[in-house]
């Protein structure tokens, strides 16, 4: 396999990611669908019977760990390591607000509406890595239509209905919806890709995002 050395030099990270995805993706898929948890079809659920100081279960708190020590990562490598991009300033915000929720949604025990977020999101990374036709519908349906549907209408409003003195509700929801347009964004670049390519102005795949190196050393 021969690769072009921009690619070669992407490689590491887009390795990297890939297999972490696809280990938490299956450790979400089985949290979600294989055990008691019921807050994926039912997500009001992960508001009933909430308590300031209530227990978090461990394997949630296991998947906070791994999702928190990621996101860590990710927002040091965004900034030292990656390739920088066109959206990497987007990719840094879209970290630190990551970790706020995180550990927010921890300390004041909310930890399902939490993991669900994440999974949401995480679930079109894989299915893109893998099958790459798939990333546009993949992202549409899990993180503009699943998301809004099932976190953000659980957060916005099935959280004051159970739990009507819930602590900091405008600031966990604007972070969401925050998120919400960061996932607007992205999904235009997919779509700006994928009319390229429908109109025969993309001769190879490249990543939309990068800058035009040719025309950086130009100027």
């Amino acid at each position: 396999c021969h690769l072009q050395p921009k690619d070669a030099a992407k490689m590491p990270e887009s390795a990297w990611k890939l297999l972490f995805y696809t280990l938490a993706w299956s450790y979400g898929l089985y949290l979600l669908f294989f055990t008691d948890y019921t807050f994926f079809h039912d997500p009001p659920s992960a508001f009933q019977g909430w308590q300031k100081g209530m227990e978090v279960p461990r394997d949630i708190a296991m998947a906070y760990l791994l999702q928190g020590s990621f996101y860590g990562h990710s927002l040091y490598a965004t900034a030292y390591l990656d390739t920088w991009r066109k959206d990497s300033v987007v990719m840094l915000l879209h970290h630190v607000v990551t970790l706020t929720l995180l550990g927010t949604s921890y300390a004041f025990r909310c930890p399902e509406q939490g993991f669900l977020e994440q999974k949401l999101c995480w679930l079109s990374s894989p299915l893109g890595a893998l099958m790459p036709p798939l990333l546009c519908p993949g992202r549409f349906w899990f993180r503009l239509y699943w998301f809004p549907l099932k976190v953000l209408y659980a957060t916005c409003h099935s959280s004051l209905q159970l739990v009507p003195d819930i602590p900091f509700y405008f600031f966990f929801n604007a972070l969401l919806l925050i998120l919400t347009l960061m996932n607007i964004y992205w999904f235009l670049y997919i779509v700006l890709f994928v009319a390229k390519v429908l109109m025969g102005q993309v001769q190879e795949v490249n990543d939309v995002r990068e800058y035009d190196v040719e025309g950086t050393k130009s100027t």
